[in-house]
């Protein structure tokens, strides 16, 4: 029996551009953001990355560099991680993506950071049950975008620099023409 011809596979790249696109979203119901941190663990949004110590090079572009850190385990709302990706575009720090992957961890992940920059509001858009939850807290400088795959028990978090992240929708953009 002949089966009738087969689309080619995506290049690699293509679903976690996507994923970056439709996470990095800026929804407009994101909760305002108490405490923000511009920045993340003491590293200011637009410093550069390529001189920090303890940081490494993990994939280069020739706008996007991602880095992580080179010696401490990943950790986050006081709990491992399973990767911290620090990501810089044009040589200014703009992103951090955060993977985990539990029930138990992603609990602790929305306690840790509803305490430290807001209780959750229960509106359009904020899902607290159901097969992928989506939270976001937006403040002056930073934004924080939580998505959790409660069937695969796994949780993204980016949380970026609102002036600079755009950026990387106009790198994708003229990678692609």
């Amino acid at each position: 029996m002949m089966n009738g011809p087969t689309e080619p596979a995506p290049p690699p790249w293509v679903l976690p551009l996507t994923l970056i696109a439709v996470i990095g979203a800026t929804p407009a119901w994101a909760v305002p953001m108490a405490n923000d941190p511009k920045g993340f663990h003491d590293i200011p949004w637009g410093n550069s990355l390529s001189s920090r110590q303890d940081l490494e090079a993990t994939q280069t572009g020739p706008h996007i560099i991602e880095y992580q850190r080179k010696a401490d385990p990943p950790s986050f709302a006081e709990t491992e991680m399973n990767s911290i990706v620090f990501i810089s575009v044009d040589d200014q720090f703009a992103r951090v993506v955060i993977r985990y992957q539990g029930s138990h961890t992603h609990r602790q992940v929305i306690d840790f950071l509803e305490s430290h920059f807001g209780r959750l509001e229960r509106i359009p858009g904020q899902m607290a049950r159901g097969l992928t939850q989506q939270y976001n807290w937006r403040g002056t400088d930073t934004e924080m975008n939580l998505t959790y795959q409660a069937g695969t028990e796994r949780g993204y978090i980016f949380i970026d620099s609102r002036t600079l992240a755009p950026r990387f929708n106009d790198d994708i953009t003229d990678s692609a023409e």
